[in-house]
């Protein structure tokens, strides 16, 4: 994964929660972790393992790759 697709996964986290109105502590909550962790995902200061991406595509009921495309800004 190129540091670009790590970034563009991280946005996509934060706008699909956005679209869903679900929280970060719902996410965290959902993945077992903090909310530090989900919040560092959405602000590009983390990522998530692929591992981890897998769980946040079923929780968000997505596919993973909906979390590796870019958003209409970053086109």
């Amino acid at each position: 994964m190129t540091q670009t697709e790590t970034c563009t996964a991280e946005n996509r986290i934060k706008v699909i929660l956005a679209d869903q109105k679900k929280t970060n502590r719902w996410l965290a909550e959902y993945l077992n972790v903090s909310e530090n962790t989900i919040s560092r995902w959405c602000s590009n200061k983390g990522q998530p393992s692929l591992a981890q991406l897998g769980k946040i595509a079923i929780a968000l009921n997505v596919d993973i790759r909906d979390l590796l495309r870019p958003t209409k800004q970053e086109l």
